[in-house]
Order: C-alpha cells, then structure tokens, then sequence
C-alpha cells in the first residue's frame, strides 16, 4: 500500500511540475477581494495575504523544487560520482588528499554550510543549486570510492588493466555500471534532501524570493497569519511533507529490493 502512495504523490509531484509552465501571471495577481479567503469555492486551497490563488502559487512551488531538486542531484552525482571512482581506483597519495578534502567537507555540519554559501553568494534558485552542490557531492563520492575499492580487485578489472585498456574506459565501462545502483538509491535520498534544503533556504530568505513561489517562502509568509489563516502554512506544508515521505519511502524500496539478503530473508 505504501509503494503505491509513494509512487502516486511523486507522480502527482510531477504533473503538477509541468502544469506549472501553463499557469498564467494571475498567480502572481494582487486580488483585494480575496484577501486571506479560506479553501471552497473557486478557490480550492483559498488564497494568501495578496489575494493570490494559493493552488496556483503550490504548483509554481512544486516546479521550483523539483527544478532544484533535478538540479543539485544531477550535478552532485556528476561530480562526486567523478571523484569517488578517480580516487578509489587510482589509491596512493591521489586517494589520500582527495580523502582529506571529503573530511574537510564532512567537518562541517551540511546544511550550515550551504546556509552560509547561500548568504555570501545572495539569494535566488541557481545560488541555492550551487551551494546545495557544494554540500551533497561529498555522499556521492564517499559511496563511489568505497564501491570502487571493493571492485578494483575484480578479475575483469585486472584483466582490463593487463591488457593495458586506458584509465577512463576502465572507469566508465567497468567500474561505474556496477556502482549505479548504490549511487541511484542515494541519489533518491538526495532528492528527498534537496527539496527540503530548498524549503528551509528559501523560509530563511536566502533561496527563491517573492513573486516566484517556493514552498519555503510560502510558509514563510503564512506564519505571521496562522492564527486567522492557517491554510497558508498547511496548504504548502502538507505538499514537502507528503513529497519528502514518499520519495525516501521510494529509496527505502530500492535500498532493500537491491539488498540480496534482505530479499533471501523475506522468502
């Protein structure tokens, strides 16, 4: 039952991230007469403290993370894929400093890094993509070295080197298919992350900025009326936290389809 209430909010998380290119600037309206109205009506989710179409401004949002989320997975799995697989099958002093600069990076608590970036940097979407990238890459290579490492010693990879087949066809043709599926389960949980990264930037002030609309910013704006209008915080809450559940529950599937043990102990 739960794989298929994962699958159906990421798909729903989809959809509406590509019905946010047809919605029109009336999200971004001021309406007077709609000032704080609650769901019913026309008005299906109500609107905000401009009159705004909340609907709207939640589908706009859903675009806006799933954009950072696509963005800061793509990049850091690029990049730390990259290194981690360099690092692990060259070994030696190569190893030793790439192994350092990961501990420099893993010294640092994740999120305040990219917080700090973020401010010195200034807010908007592409500062907040790379300063995510900044923090998620190290994972992704932490996880490639160590399957490298248990892989470099492969008969096919000894064969390979043997016959004196260059370096980066051996990285990309023999050792990465077998490190993506790890990396594709830690991607999923990086998408989880980002968008709550993005959420948490964005409600600090130093990610997406009115008008555009980020579930961040949106409750944001709703908590100083959450007494007379709470569905401007529920509204966008309930959206991360439904999107966040399902896909680390997505990533809890994969992590244990690929588990060999654990499918040998469900039988």
């Amino acid at each position: 039952m739960l794989r298929y209430f994962s699958y159906l909010i990421v798909s729903l998380w989809l959809i509406m991230a590509i019905a946010g290119f047809w919605i029109g600037p009336q999200a971004n309206e001021v309406q007077l007469d709609r000032l704080l109205s609650p769901p019913g009506g026309s008005l299906m989710f109500g609107a905000d403290e401009l009159g705004r179409p909340l609907l709207e401004r939640v589908v706009l949002g859903a675009q806006t993370s799933l954009f950072v989320a696509v963005g800061v997975v793509f990049f850091s799995f690029v990049i730390g894929t990259a290194i981690g697989i360099y690092s692990g099958y060259m070994g030696g002093w190569t190893d030793r400093i790439i192994t350092k600069v990961i501990d420099v990076f893993l010294a640092f608590p994740g999120l305040l890094l990219a917080i700090a970036l973020a401010a010195i940097l200034g807010p908007g979407i592409e500062n907040v993509i790379f300063a995510l990238v900044v923090v998620g890459w190290v994972g992704y290579a932490r996880l490639a070295r160590a399957q490298t490492l248990s892989l470099r010693s492969r008969e096919h990879i000894l064969a390979a080197r043997a016959l004196a087949v260059p370096t980066w066809r051996i990285l990309l043709r023999h050792l990465l298919p077998l490190s993506l599926a790890p990396l594709g389960v830690e991607a999923t949980f990086g998408v989880a992350g980002a968008v709550i990264s993005e959420a948490g930037l964005s409600f600090l002030g130093l990610g997406v900025q009115p008008p555009d609309a980020s579930w961040g910013n949106m409750i944001k704006e709703g908590t100083r009326y959450l007494l007379v209008a709470p569905h401007l915080v529920l509204v966008p809450g309930m959206a991360l936290m439904l999107v966040v559940l399902a896909v680390n529950l997505i990533g809890d599937q994969w992590r244990d389809y690929l588990d060999v043990r654990s499918r040998q102990s469900n039988r």
